[in-house]
């Protein structure tokens, strides 16, 4: 199991893949599920998707090598909490849904398993810092939308569903701000202030990979800088030669 979930080999590749899969099927799922009313056949499929992600999630601890250590890892208890919220969905009959949107944090995982495809595909290569810019703000978007769901959709007229909590962390994150939808108490104002001041940082961030000249990552034999120009021939840092691999001597 360990080889699967750290070797380099594309059988091992192929599984991780698989679980980036599971993971957006995953996040999927609790988006739908917030347009359907409670039913019989939402509750089977919320049983269904944590016996998966709970099977996944033994696997993932036993290849760890250090169960305990790693079953306390924040992010992997946020994970548990949020399997057992979906295990227990028939008992618990919505009071405890709101548990489910810790599965979104899965994604932050994903955006690393991302970097995987440095070696597989050479656009990503090429486009590796806006990509990566990219995931890590529509990871915030995720989440943040599932916080506010989650928080909001109860008490709050505004927030019926997931896609008005995209829809209000967008305008929020843009500081558009058109009123429709607002987030009412000290509470709501703070996340709506957490919404506006991350989310722009990661905004301008993605604009600046986006329009500045692009480079390479490729660490010099020498003195190690990573970042040359896509055609350099010699570090600018120390002048040594160097041999920056592309689709032609990849």
């Amino acid at each position: 199991m360990r080889h699967l979930y750290e070797a380099g080999t594309p059988p091992a590749k192929r599984f991780r893949y698989a679980l980036l899969g599971l993971d957006i099927l995953s996040i999927a799922w609790i988006v739908i599920a917030s347009f359907l009313p409670p039913s019989s056949l939402v509750l089977t499929l919320d049983v269904l998707l944590g016996l998966v992600l709970a099977s996944e999630f033994g696997m993932r601890i036993a290849a760890s090598g250090v169960p305990l250590r790693s079953l306390v890892n924040p992010f992997n208890l946020a994970d548990l909490v949020a399997i057992l919220s979906l295990l227990l969905a028939p008992l618990l009959q919505g009071a405890m849904a709101f548990l489910r949107v810790l599965r979104t944090l899965r994604l932050l995982h994903s955006v690393k398993l991302i970097t995987t495809l440095r070696s597989d595909l050479p656009f990503f290569r090429r486009n590796e810092e806006a990509t990566l810019a990219a995931a890590q703000l529509l990871v915030f978007l995720f989440v943040m939308s599932g916080v506010v769901f989650e928080t909001q959709h109860r008490a709050n007229h505004g927030i019926g569903n997931y896609a008005d909590a995209l829809y209000f962390t967008v305008t929020t994150l843009t500081t558009t701000g058109f009123g429709d939808v607002t987030l009412p108490g000290t509470t709501g104002r703070l996340l709506s202030v957490v919404i506006m001041l991350a989310g722009v940082t990661l905004f301008l961030r993605l604009a600046q990979a986006l329009f500045r000249p692009t480079k390479v990552r490729y660490p010099c034999p020498a003195c190690g800088l990573e970042r040359h120009e896509p055609d350099a021939v010699h570090c600018k840092a120390c002048g040594q030669l160097i041999n920056i691999p592309d689709e032609g001597n990849a």
